[in-house]
Parts: C-alpha cells; sequence; structure tokens
C-alpha cells in the first residue's frame, strides 16, 4: 500500500474582496501518494494557485485540514509552517525568482547556506543536481545568460537543495515555448525517477498535465474528476470526491 504524504479533507478558502465573499475553495479532498506526480488544472479562478498555496502553507484554508505526512499543518504557527517548508517542501514558480547577481551554482547552493541543519556541503549538492538537471556546463553562469528553460531547471534544482520530499510546481512551464517545456517536464521525471520525489503541479497546459501520473480538474473550487493517465505507474487512486465526479 502507498504512503500518503499530502491528505485535503473538506478544505475550504473564502476570500473578502470589498463586501463580497468568493468562495475559492469549496470543500476539497484529496489524497496524494509519495513518488506520484499529478496535475491540477481547471480555467482561471478555478482556485488551483489557492490550493498550492495551501498544501505547501503559504496560505490557510477558511476550514479543513491539510495533512503533510501525516501531520496536520492548519493550525500550525508560522514559526512551525516555515520549519515544514524548510524541511518537507520545495517551490517552483512560472517567474523563475532567481537571484540576478549569482550565478547557477550560487543560486542553487543558497538555501542549504542557509538551513539550520544541512544535510549536504552546499556547493557539492548544487554541482550534483545542476548535473542530474543537464546543467553541468551552466555552472557559473548568471540568470541573463540563461534561457529560460535553463533559468527554470535552475529554481528547480534550487526547491530541491534540500532534499524536500514533496515538490509543489505553479505554472512552471507558463513561460517557456514547447521545447523548453518538454525540457523543464522531462527534469522534474528525472527527479521523481531518481529521489523518489512527489511533484504536484499546476498547469493550464493540457498536453503537459497528461503527462503526469494523474490529472485533478478543479472548477469553481471543487474537484470535477480525477483520472490516472496512460503514463501512470499502476494503478492511481483516486479521492471519495473524484470517483463521484463531484
Amino acid at each position: 500500500m502507498r504512503k500518503p504524504v499530502i491528505h485535503a479533507r473538506q478544505v475550504t478558502r473564502n476570500l473578502k474582496l470589498g463586501t463580497h465573499i468568493v468562495h475559492a475553495l469549496r470543500g476539497v479532498d484529496l489524497t496524494i501518494y509519495a513518488n506520484e506526480m499529478v496535475s491540477i488544472i481547471g480555467p482561471s479562478g478555478s482556485g488551483k494557485s489557492t490550493l498550492l498555496g495551501i498544501i505547501g502553507g503559504l496560505d490557510s484554508p477558511t476550514d479543513g485540514i491539510i495533512e503533510i505526512d501525516g501531520v496536520d499543518i492548519t493550525r500550525m504557527s508560522e514559526g512551525q509552517l516555515t520549519d515544514i517548508r524548510n524541511q518537507k517542501i520545495g517551490f517552483v514558480f512560472q517567474f523563475f525568482n532567481l537571484i540576478p547577481t549569482l550565478t547557477a551554482l550560487e543560486n542553487v547552493a543558497l538555501p542549504i547556506e542557509f538551513a539550520q541543519a544541512p544535510r549536504h556541503k552546499p556547493f557539492n549538492r548544487a554541482r550534483e543536481l545542476l548535473d542530474t538537471l543537464g546543467l553541468g556546463d551552466r555552472f557559473h553562469h548568471r540568470p541573463s545568460e540563461l534561457s529560460g528553460g535553463q533559468q527554470q531547471r535552475v529554481a528547480i534544482a534550487r526547491a530541491l537543495a534540500n532534499d524536500p520530499p514533496i515538490l509543489l510546481a505553479d505554472e512552471p512551464t507558463g513561460n517557456l515555448d514547447t521545447h523548453s517545456g518538454e525540457t523543464v517536464l522531462q527534469a522534474l521525471k528525472t527527479i521523481r525517477d531518481e529521489s523518489g520525489t512527489t511533484v504536484v503541479l499546476v498547469t493550464h497546459d493540457q498536453s503537459l498535465a497528461t503527462q503526469m501520473d494523474r490529472v485533478l480538474t478543479l472548477v469553481d473550487g471543487r474537484i470535477a474528476n480525477g483520472v490516472a493517465t496512460e503514463t501512470a505507474n499502476g494503478d492511481a487512486d483516486l479521492t471519495e470526491s473524484a470517483r463521484a465526479g463531484v
């Protein structure tokens, strides 16, 4: 039986905009397992990025529970959430967020240098990750000297610097051309296969989404379906809401 690493139960998120309440999430249930690659798709405003932020402890639900490795994070203090993010979760965003004055090697080494109990020597780990992601010849290049796809791979390496078991990616190919996007996707698959990392990816790209093990569709803040794709490693388990087509 596979180990669940992310579990959401009846997660809601209400946002106040002026005098109006926007129901960004409306009772989301989901379970994501170790070593699984899951894409979350849906129209703009469906709650995809909101859900990813709540899973990653960047935002809090209005109601419901989020568990990471069996630990409920929804009532944690900001200090406790910071520890969870540092130990368990890596983030990759659409706009790379690399430090422009640092080289690729320095950008990747930085999170290790700031870690309270680093598991690796910063530059050894940075070289290892960049090599794995096909950037062994770009160690000393700054972001302005790299293509969009190369910058995103550096961002992925940085997110993995401290060995998080979970990688959350919000539109990681949104600013890339088709070829660069495919390169980034292959990089994510390599990391999953070599490190056993669980990958959760938000995307508008249907062709990218269907290359994951499982696709979850959000519509109006609810999971509309959850299906295993043909690339899945075995049968994917679906949540009750997904089976019911809620």
